[in-house]
C-alpha cells in the first residue's frame, strides 16, 4: 500500500512539473494573457481535466511558478561569493551578473508576472513583494559602501530603487533582441561590465 502511494505521489509530482514546464513554453510563444489552460495541457501532452488536479486555475499555476522562482533566488543569496559591501567593485559586479543571468533564465516567467499584474491586483502586489526584498538587500550593501567612505548620490533605499528598476528594463530590452542595432551582438560580458561600471560610478566608486 505504502509503495503504491509513493508511486502515485511521484507520478503526480512529475505531471505537475510537466505542466509547469509546458506553461512556461506556451507563455513564451503566446504571452501569459493569451494563454489558455488547454494550450498548456496540449503542450504537456495531458488531458485537459488533469490540470485541475494540480492547479485551481491559470493564476494558481503562475503563483506556483513564482514560488519556485523565489526559492531559487533564496538559494542564490546564500552563495559564498556574495559580497555585502558595494565599495568593492567586485561585489557590485557579482550582483549585476547574478541578476543578468537570473533574468535571462526566467525572462518568460518575469514577463508573465508583469502581464498578470496589469489585470490582477493580487499579481501587482506579488510583483511588488518580489522586488521589495531586493531593494532592501541592495540598500544594505549601499550602507556598507557609505560606511567605507563612498559618497552615495542619495538615500540608500532610493539609490537601490534605481538599481532594481534599471536592471530589469535593460535586461528585458537586450535579452529580447529589442535593443538598438549595434551591428553586432551585445555579449553577456559587455552588458555586465557596462552596468557594473555605471552603477559603481554612480555610487561614488572609481572604475579602473
Amino acid at each position: 500500500m505504502a509503495a503504491g502511494a509513493g508511486v502515485r505521489r511521484q507520478r503526480a509530482a512529475q505531471t505537475e512539473a510537466e505542466l509547469k514546464a509546458a506553461a512556461v513554453r506556451v507563455f513564451a510563444r503566446l504571452g501569459y494573457l493569451n494563454t489558455k489552460i488547454t494550450d498548456i495541457t496540449a503542450e504537456a501532452g495531458r488531458a485537459a481535466g488533469s490540470f485541475y488536479t494540480h492547479f485551481a486555475n491559470k493564476e494558481a499555476l503562475l503563483e506556483a511558478l513564482l514560488t519556485d522562482l523565489l526559492a531559487q533566488g533564496d538559494a542564490a543569496a546564500a552563495d559564498a561569493r556574495h559580497g555585502d559591501d558595494f565599495s568593492d567593485r567586485d561585489a557590485v559586479r557579482y550582483h549585476v551578473a547574478s541578476y543578468w543571468y537570473f533574468h535571462s533564465e526566467h525572462r518568460t516567467l518575469l514577463g508573465a508576472l508583469q502581464q498578470a499584474a496589469t489585470v490582477d491586483e493580487s499579481f501587482a502586489e506579488r510583483a511588488r513583494a518580489l522586488v521589495d526584498p531586493d531593494i532592501h538587500h541592495i540598500a544594505a550593501h549601499l550602507v556598507r559602501a557609505r560606511e567605507a567612505g563612498l559618497r552615495l548620490p542619495g538615500d540608500p533605499v532610493v539609490v537601490a530603487t534605481a538599481f532594481t528598476t534599471l536592471m530589469p528594463a535593460f535586461a528585458a530590452m537586450w535579452q529580447s533582441g529589442q535593443g538598438p542595432a549595434l551591428g553586432r551582438d551585445l555579449s553577456d560580458a559587455e552588458a555586465i561590465e557596462t552596468l557594473t561600471s555605471l552603477f559603481y560610478a554612480a555610487i561614488g566608486g572609481v572604475n579602473p
